[in-house]
């Protein structure tokens, strides 16, 4: 009986330790990604934007299967050219909100490890390559800001529009915008988290309201060095858009705290630069992740019953 017990008891051990490690789900088709940004249209059809050359557009029926529809800007995008120091270069981590039948995206541009960036707006009612609307530069930054203006985010609440942005320097910062014109509607920043571990490494930042919280995602370490990436997926959450936030050991964010909800794990290596949409069937985690064949496309639901989102 003991010996049952015993082995009972490791099949139960070895079982949760396998729970605890969670693949990217299932998804076939085109889906070689890199911060990838998630939307769903009025007839349930799945958008995912991503950074690329003109932002890649991809689609699918079924949250499954994507297809590679072309880019945001098919004819370039040369009012980035001053950020991005080249002539048609890739636009970066790409924010999508569908609502009222109609497509928002926010977009940076810059280069790797400058300040001379900025955040660009259009909008769409199809979603399709070429049909998509310029409204310009949101934001900008230089070498004479404290922060970056790249990974923009946009959040709605009581109608009230927020965008979160940033990467590295002093972190992630707020900004109020208008729901008219998608710009600044205040000279106000407010300071969201920070770390000064690895140089401050922290960005890609998503906020996402579950009950009567409000979550701070980030991506934490180095991105975009294939099996050698280090990134991970942190959280934080307030009872306030505009913080402050804390973990789930009450370290404020700002402090440099961060629940990690997701890392490297099996071969699945460096999953960031990520996106949260509420679907169907609950809150969805989207993100990119490495392998030896490149980056790709992770998609997984999260569970919040606990009062922290848990990836499943």
């Amino acid at each position: 009986m003991c010996c049952i017990i015993l082995f009972s008891a490791l099949i139960f051990i070895f079982a949760s330790a396998c729970q605890a490690v969670v693949g990217p789900g299932k998804v076939t088709g085109d889906t070689a990604v890199h911060d990838p940004t998630m939307c769903k249209d009025n007839t349930g059809k799945y958008w995912v934007f991503s950074t690329g050359v003109g932002i890649e557009i991809r689609s699918s029926t079924d949250r499954i299967a994507f297809t590679r529809v072309g880019v945001v800007w098919p004819n370039g995008a040369p009012w980035t050219d001053q950020y991005t120091g080249t002539s048609n270069g890739a636009l970066w981590a790409p924010d999508c909100t569908y609502m009222n039948g109609q497509f928002y995206l926010y977009y940076a541009a810059s280069s790797f490890g400058s300040q001379n960036s900025a955040i660009f707006f259009a909008r769409s009612s199809t979603g399709l390559p070429g049909s998509w609307t310029n409204d310009g530069l949101v934001t900008s930054t230089s070498s004479n800001n404290n922060y970056n203006a790249i990974d923009p985010n946009l959040i709605i609440e009581n109608g009230l529009w927020y965008l979160s942005l940033g990467s590295f320097w002093t972190g992630i910062k707020l900004m109020s915008a208008s729901s008219s014109t998608g710009k600044p509607s205040s000279s106000s920043i407010t300071s969201l988290a920070q770390r000064s571990a690895n140089n401050g490494a922290i960005e890609a930042s998503v906020i996402y309201k579950n009950g009567s919280f409000f979550y701070l995602f980030t991506s934490w370490d180095n991105c975009c060095q294939g099996t050698s990436s280090t990134y991970n997926i942190r959280v934080g959450r307030s009872s306030s858009v505009a913080g402050p936030y804390v973990d789930q050991s009450g370290v404020a964010l700002t402090s440099g705290g961060g629940t990690l909800v997701l890392g490297t794990h099996d071969n699945i290596v460096g999953p960031g630069g990520q996106d949260l949409l509420a679907d169907n069937d609950g809150p969805i985690l989207v993100y990119h992740y490495y392998t030896s064949s490149g980056s790709f496309l992770g998609i997984n639901r999260l569970d919040f019953s606990s009062g922290w989102p848990v990836v499943v």
